[in-house]
């Protein structure tokens, strides 16, 4: 991390209501609750950002207005014009290989078919660290849902709770 450059933390979304509390918008979910409750959001470079320090450090929080397959237009952006080094971007994801209530964090790595991050690495490359917080499977819940419409179905009560307690566990 360069110390003297912010931070940016880019959860990853979809824009518009109808995706709110939905599994693909975990990222987003999680760029809110590390927002400060009066955080001055603006639109910017294909994002929706706000200012803020966390634990000393000067961070740019980002939520991608591109939809989720094409996240690399928001984030490619956003790191030209703040003059970002690619170790100073953290994105925060959904992942369905990992257990509701859940999250991993790596740096680099393949997409595992996540298409927000494949837009992100064709943009920028791939050696960023990823914050990826589990939604689960439906395999997991014995569901015949296709995965593509099971990342936009909406969480359940206790999905959402489990998602909520996750997020508070992120550190930058």
């Amino acid at each position: 991390m360069q110390e003297n450059k912010p931070i940016l933390i880019v959860g990853l979304g979809n824009p518009g209501t109808e995706y709110e509390l939905t599994r693909h918008n975990v990222g987003f979910m999680a760029i809110d609750a590390l927002a400060p409750k009066d955080s001055g959001w603006k639109k910017e470079k294909n994002a929706l950002t706000t200012r803020c320090e966390i634990d000393g450090h000067k961070v740019i929080l980002a939520k991608p207005q591109t939809f989720m397959n094409n996240s690399g237009d928001a984030v490619l952006p956003l790191m030209t014009f703040y003059k970002i080094p690619l170790e100073n971007l953290i994105v925060i994801h959904d992942d369905m290989d990992i257990r509701v209530g859940d999250k991993k964090e790596k740096i680099g790595g393949t997409s595992a078919g996540h298409n927000g991050i494949k837009s992100i690495d064709a943009a920028i490359g791939n050696e960023y660290k990823r914050i990826r917080i589990g939604i689960g499977h439906p395999r997991d819940f014995d569901s015949p849902i296709p995965p593509v419409d099971w990342v936009l179905g909406k969480l359940d009560t206790d999905q959402l709770k489990a998602i909520k307690s996750v997020i508070k566990t992120i550190n930058i």
